[in-house]
């Protein structure tokens, strides 16, 4: 796969308008064109995997067999190891009724503990699948070590953001710029590696 040839469309796993955005942007010098889910009427599905790695090759494979086309899927979540690496997968969902009440839950399941002690990282797994029978799917993992605050921080970003603390720009991640955020983070380096393992893939 590289710019000689002609353009690849690869379905996004997702409807989120950023990742196709993001990723997008990442891929095209390598000849592909990416196109939501959402385009050819793929539903979300469930998530019932036990680790990042499973539930993204669970939404790559549904989408390259509903599309019959190359698919590129994600899961990530934000792992603090106090909780024993909880939400991990169970992220989104963590309250059951969105980012604010999410973040609420987190901060009370910390309370009052020791700054020192509230490490946490962000986590993103990215999954590429040639078609939906792929017994080799490239999978490309990355995470963005931090810290949990004790209150929300900043109004960029979005879920975990407000909380997650970046030692190397003492501040939020919510108080990033968005072009800061999408060098440094989980998503932008899992994205860097499978750009990576793409063209080496030709």
């Amino acid at each position: 796969m590289n710019p000689a040839d002609n353009t690849q469309t690869v379905v996004l796993a997702s409807g989120n308008a950023g990742k196709l955005r993001e990723l997008g942007a990442i891929l095209e010098p390598l000849g592909v064109k990416l196109a939501p889910q959402s385009d050819y009427g793929v539903a979300d599905v469930e998530e019932t995997g036990l680790t990042f790695v499973e539930n993204a090759i669970l939404k790559a494979r549904a989408a390259s067999e509903h599309c019959a086309l190359p698919a590129i899927a994600d899961d990530s979540g934000i792992e603090v190891d106090y909780l024993r690496g909880a939400p991990g997968i169970r992220s989104a969902r963590y309250s059951g009724n969105g980012d604010a009440a999410n973040n609420d839950k987190l901060l009370a399941a910390l309370g009052d503990l020791p700054d020192p002690e509230r490490t946490a990282r962000f986590q993103c797994v990215l999954v590429y699948m040639r078609h939906a029978l792929d017994p080799s799917p490239i999978v490309c993992q990355a995470a963005w070590e931090g810290r949990i605050l004790f209150a929300p921080r900043g109004d960029n970003g979005f879920g975990y953001d407000p909380l997650f603390y970046v030692p190397e720009h003492d501040c939020s991640s919510a108080e990033l710029s968005p072009a800061v955020k999408n060098r440094i983070s989980h998503r932008a380096k899992a994205s860097a590696l499978l750009f990576e393992a793409l063209k080496r893939a030709g």
